[in-house]
């Protein structure tokens, strides 16, 4: 039985009005659950815990969680502390993002199909002519890295349906909060 520090990325809470979630309650739901250790990190369904369940179990444990105790309906994508620190240490663009605010990681449920991930470069190629400065991206297995230096909502990416082009649930974090969320889960 591993003892692992994992932290779990709820999809779209607390943004505007829709699926709202009191850190309160998830850090409650997440030690009815089972789990222990549990912090919240902001308030965009954030939390670390420990566990020594598989993360398919848990992930469905806390979504099935969400709906039947907080009446949310919610993806939720599960990393382990080691999963977490892999996927920053690969960072591609390390080296010229600037603000944090508009460097970001995107944690897939799964890896996508080859033929979703070719329509989602060519989707791309045709609408950004300048990466530079609209922005870039890098995909890589179960997680992909942006750079919008003019910010997010100002490149193409922040008006892409990432989990409907890519077939898997997608959720974003800056890399001040996965920096913040490696830190917590260590």
């Amino acid at each position: 039985m591993t003892v692992v520090r994992c932290v779990a990325l709820l999809k779209g809470v607390n943004v505007g009005r829709a699926k709202r979630v009191a850190m309160a309650d998830l850090r409650a739901l997440l030690g009815d659950l089972g789990y222990r250790d549990v912090v919240t990190h902001l308030q965009s369904g954030n939390a670390v815990f420990t566990t020594t369940r598989p993360v398919g179990a848990v992930i469905s444990a806390i979504e099935q969680g969400l709906s039947a105790e907080l009446g949310v309906d919610a993806r939720v994508v599960v990393r382990t502390h080691r999963q977490l620190v892999e996927a920053i240490a690969a960072d591609p663009f390390a080296e010229i993002a600037t603000d944090e605010s508009r460097h970001l990681v995107g944690f897939f449920s799964a890896t996508p199909e080859a033929s979703r991930l070719t329509a989602f470069e060519e989707f791309v190629a045709a609408r950004n002519p300048d990466p530079e400065v609209v922005g870039l991206h890098r995909i890589s297995d179960d997680h992909c890295y942006l750079w919008c230096p003019q910010g997010v909502h100002g490149s193409l990416f922040g008006a892409v349906d990432w989990d409907r082009k890519l077939g898997v649930t997608v959720t974003m974090r800056n890399f001040a909060t996965a920096r913040k969320l490696v830190e917590l889960s260590g």
